[in-house]
């Protein structure tokens, strides 16, 4: 004779397994299991082949790359040189200076594929679209990495995503587009290999920017003297093959989910020095955001911190939220770079990795991969109008010229709880709808459980009232 233990085990797992039933009656077979997948896609593509020989540099602009389309989620964009072959290629080979990722809008009758560096559109054709600040246009990528790229972790990591394709975004009449910028210089056989990858002019030979005009007094290197189609000083009797090269890149996605929360990017500046009231103009962002500056070979030692170069500036953000990630991009000679909060607290550090050999990923003496931050959703806040401090050090052992100390930050608005419960009842509705289950179905299901759970917690009280009862023999 089953126990009243017994039978309320077996009437609760009956009514439990008559309401599946149910259910799974009512799914059609490619969605009998709701699965728990998170539908991460991935896609690699190749940028269009750049040709280089020794000393050689190349800074393209190539539009209307490949790229997913439609309303997604970026979830990452991994990248790094390779020949024709798909090898990877060393720095001390090629310096990858910087690539950069662009979104721009583009009207659907114009074609702007290739390299051909914007020349002949009108100004109405082709509309950027910068991230959320806060240099605008002169920073404003959605990806972008140099040296670093192969170990500098760029995962978004769940719930978040970077939103793109939203159509209620796009102009009518335009559709939207990816610039890609790759500037590589060939340092195989120069006479000075980190003088080249810092963009001496003397190297170069160079004293005219790439628009024609002299340089401006005192300049030394940067971005100004090792433009497109430069070349820096190889050794004598140096040969070597010019060879075609490509950017690989990874894009991993997720399709639009109502439940995913979307981030803003920010690329704060060290060179920028405009002050709080500055930050609503356009203009104020051409002067502020510099984006390269020279560390002076230090004279005399500090007994604070040494021979250090470290620059420090305020960044006023209009809006904040939650940092979901962070991560510094800094040239050879960097020594990290740090965020603080208005009252001093630390919002995200960045320290740089330096390879120790010869394979690609481990250059010796490069800066192969930058440390990356992670804060557990919700920890660090930053608030509306909060002024922020970026600190970028580097060595000054020995002088540096075009050094860079970017803040790449990704930031949320919203947080989790939110999104889930404002979409939480709609979501739940979603579901009955994919599965087609009546709504007076799934409530008499709700009932079932409810009777079942009430006679089993009956029957097992009156099956422990019985034991008290029982004597062993």
């Amino acid at each position: 004779m089953p126990s009243h233990f017994e039978r309320g085990s077996l009437l609760f797992s009956f009514l439990l397994l008559l309401l599946l039933l149910l259910v799974s009656s009512r799914l059609p077979p490619s969605q009998a299991l709701p699965l728990n997948q998170k539908g991460l896609k991935s896609a690699v593509f190749l940028s269009p082949k750049f040709v280089q020989g020794p000393g050689s540099v190349g800074d393209k602009f190539y539009y209307d790359v490949d790229f997913p389309r439609g309303h997604i989620f970026l979830k990452d964009f991994i990248a790094e040189v390779v020949d024709e072959e798909g090898n990877s290629v060393p720095l001390h080979e090629t310096y990858l200076h910087h690539w950069l990722m662009v979104r721009y809008f583009e009207r659907k009758d114009v074609d702007s594929s290739g390299n051909d560096n914007n020349q002949g559109r009108r100004p109405s054709d082709f509309i950027m679209v910068p991230n959320s600040g806060v240099c605008g246009h002169i920073l404003g990528q959605y990806f972008g990495l140099g040296s670093e790229t192969r170990r500098t972790t760029t995962y978004i990591p769940d719930p978040y995503g970077i939103e793109i394709g939203n159509p209620e975004e796009i102009p009518h009449g335009y559709e939207e587009k990816w610039l890609l910028n790759v500037h590589a210089i060939d340092t195989r056989g120069v006479e000075d290999r980190l003088g080249c990858t810092e963009c001496r002019c003397d190297l170069y030979n160079v004293t005219k920017d790439k628009s024609g005009k002299p340089l401006r007094p005192g300049y030394l290197g940067g971005l100004y003297c090792c433009y497109d189609e430069t070349r820096c000083r190889v050794k004598k009797h140096f040969n070597g093959l010019r060879r075609s090269l490509y950017l690989r890149y990874t894009v991993k996605w997720v399709d639009w989910e109502k439940t995913i929360v979307p981030v803003k990017i920010y690329i704060l500046d060290v060179t920028d020095t405009r002050g709080r009231a500055d930050y609503s103009t356009s203009i104020s962002a051409r002067v502020g955001c510099q984006v390269e500056y020279d560390v002076e070979e230090c004279v005399v030692v500090s007994p604070n911190n040494g021979c250090t170069d470290s620059k420090r500036i305020s960044v006023f953000m209009a809006n904040g939220g939650d940092v979901i990630y962070g991560a510094a991009h800094q040239h050879s000679g960097g020594t990290g770079a740090a965020l603080y909060g208005q009252d001093g607290r630390l919002v995200c550090s960045s320290i740089p990795i330096y390879g120790e050999g010869k394979e690609a990923g481990n250059e010796a003496g490069y800066i192969v991969g930058m440390s990356s931050c992670y804060p557990r959703p919700g920890t660090v806040k930053i608030s509306n109008g909060e002024t922020l401090y970026l600190e970028s050090n580097y060595s000054s052992t020995r002088g540096h010229t075009g050094v860079m100390g970017l803040f790449y930050l990704l930031v949320a608005e919203q947080s989790p709880k939110q999104t889930h419960l404002a979409h939480g009842l709609i979501h739940m509705h979603d579901q009955f709808e994919l599965f087609k289950v009546p709504r007076t179905m799934a409530y008499a299901g709700a009932a079932l459980i409810i009777v079942a759970a009430a006679a089993a917690v009956y029957l097992l009280r009156k099956g422990r009232e019985n034991e008290h009862h029982y004597v062993a023999v």
